[in-house]
């Protein structure tokens, strides 16, 4: 059955969607993309993996195919604007997988990589482009670039868009794209202020919500180990060697700490890999596709990749550390449990991040069930926020605290399953 076609896309992206397998729409794009289609400004809001990109990609394919004539040299006919190069690249290779033998030409600009063959491409004009904003500017700094013809501005992860660390780009680069023109902002999270930001950008929009901010998906078990910060290395090989095959994403919060936390693994056996602020944009990709192919089967990362990888296959997110901003545990764990799948994610709290586990359960709304140890006494944490750890080095006890279980069950359960503009 495919039901794409009663949205009322083009017969060439209808064709497209059915030899890639996307049969039925899901409902965020079920949603928006008949608006999109109608012109309107969006503002879409859904959990992750739940297939943002083509609600705004499809829409937006539709309107440059009904349009001829090849874009005009160093001009642009669509912007997407996301926050990291993994994400820059994710987009573009979903959209360029439905465009096929279009006239259409997409591409990327994103740091890490030769500017000159950013430059050499977009002399020649192109449709799409898909980019970070520190890389964006620098480029418009150059001359090498014309926004004035954009008539479709996409904001991915439109929360993080719309923060310090890239709001200041925004208000440059914005002013220079054509007008009128259509706006789009997607995001899986939207706190008050960055909603009430955004109208800033977005004319008489259409709200499109499939799911209450700040929840996760349904298909994703979540538990939360309460334990000793020295004890946190001990906890993550136990439950990592409960299923040595399964994809499994490790979260930390600092670049050092990751890479010592990978390093540490390696030594200890395990096939793992990571990816940072500090790496390349070569080694970053490199670590990603092994583990997209399954080479590697653990990817130590920071929160650079909680918004830039989709790949069905990741079993466990495992919160080594807790996130400062509560929103990114749920971007975190929504790179497991994707296309329909289940997954499941497990946080190690120390003490220490008790704090950051509350603000987390508050926007969530929920309890997470905890696995073992038990929840610290309020005197017992301390402040909220202190930076620990993330070196994951193998305490001496493995003990999980005293206290009675609130939900039991083994490791893994049953799933078996700055924000620097410049920096992205």
């Amino acid at each position: 059955m495919f039901d794409f076609d009663m949205l009322g896309l083009a017969p060439t992206l209808n064709t497209a969607l059915q030899k890639a397998g996307f049969n039925e729409p899901t409902p965020i794009q079920n949603e928006a993309i008949p608006l999109a289609l109608d012109g309107h400004d969006i503002l879409g809001l859904a959990q992750t993996g739940t297939g943002k990109t083509l609600a705004f990609g499809l829409p937006l394919i539709d309107h440059l195919l009904s349009r001829q004539g090849k874009p005009a040299p160093k001009s642009v006919k669509a912007l997407v604007l996301a926050p990291t190069r993994e994400l820059v690249n994710q987009i573009a290779e979903s959209l360029r997988g439905l465009m096929g033998d279009t006239h259409l030409r997409i591409g990327t600009v994103v740091g890490g990589q030769s500017i000159n063959r950013q430059i050499n491409f977009l002399s020649r004009g192109t449709d799409i482009l898909v980019a970070t904003p520190g890389r964006l500017m620098d480029l418009m700094d150059r001359g090498a670039v014309d926004l004035s013809t954009v008539q479709h501005l996409v904001l991915d992860e439109a929360d993080q868009m719309l923060d310090l660390g890239f709001i200041h780009a925004l208000r440059k680069i914005a002013p220079a794209l054509g007008t009128p023109r259509q706006t789009m902002l997607f995001s899986a999270t939207m706190p008050k202020q960055m909603e009430e930001l955004s109208r800033a950008y977005l004319n008489n929009p259409k709200r499109v919500q499939v799911s209450p901010p700040g929840k996760a998906a349904d298909k994703i078990t979540q538990s939360v180990h309460f334990l000793d910060r020295n004890r946190k290395g001990d906890k993550l090989r136990e439950i990592l060697s409960a299923d040595r095959d399964a994809l499994t994403l490790v979260f930390g919060r600092t670049k050092h700490g990751c890479e010592k936390l990978m390093k540490s693994l390696v030594a200890d056996g395990y096939n793992a890999a990571s990816i940072h602020g500090n790496k390349s944009q070569g080694q970053r990709d490199r670590a990603i596709k092994a583990f997209r192919d399954g080479t590697t089967t653990i990817l130590v990362a920071t929160d650079v990749a909680a918004r830039g990888i989709d790949i069905p296959g990741v079993a466990y997110v495992i919160n080594h550390d807790l996130p400062e901003t509560p929103d990114n545990y749920v971007h975190r764990i929504g790179r497991t449990a994707r296309a329909g799948r289940e997954g499941e994610a497990i946080s190690l709290c120390s003490p220490e991040e008790v704090g950051l586990l509350g603000q987390i359960e508050k926007l969530m709304k929920i309890d997470i069930p905890v696995a073992s140890g038990s929840r610290p006494a309020a005197s017992e944490a301390e402040k909220p926020g202190r930076r620990g750890g993330g070196g994951g080095g193998r305490g001496r006890g493995r003990g999980q605290g005293q206290g009675k279980p609130q939900s039991a069950g083994k490791p893994g359960g049953q799933a078996r399953r700055r924000r620097s503009r410049r920096a992205a």
